[in-house]
């Protein structure tokens, strides 16, 4: 009985793994390769913006 079910347990996993290898949903997905590369420029000034917050009440 022990043998019974490792064998259809064994069975079951190299059925599951060739269903994952030969699955039919494949993605093609394209490379790109002219991408240009992002530059921040540091020289940017943030100005800091002060909110006045209305009072809570609290």
């Amino acid at each position: 009985m022990l043998l019974t079910i490792t064998i259809s347990i064994f069975a079951l996993v190299i059925l599951n793994l060739l269903l994952l290898k030969f699955s039919s949903n494949k993605i093609n997905r394209s490379v790109k390769e002219n991408k240009k590369p992002i530059i921040f420029n540091p020289a940017l000034d943030l100005e800091e913006k002060s909110e006045k917050l209305a009072p809570t009440g609290s």
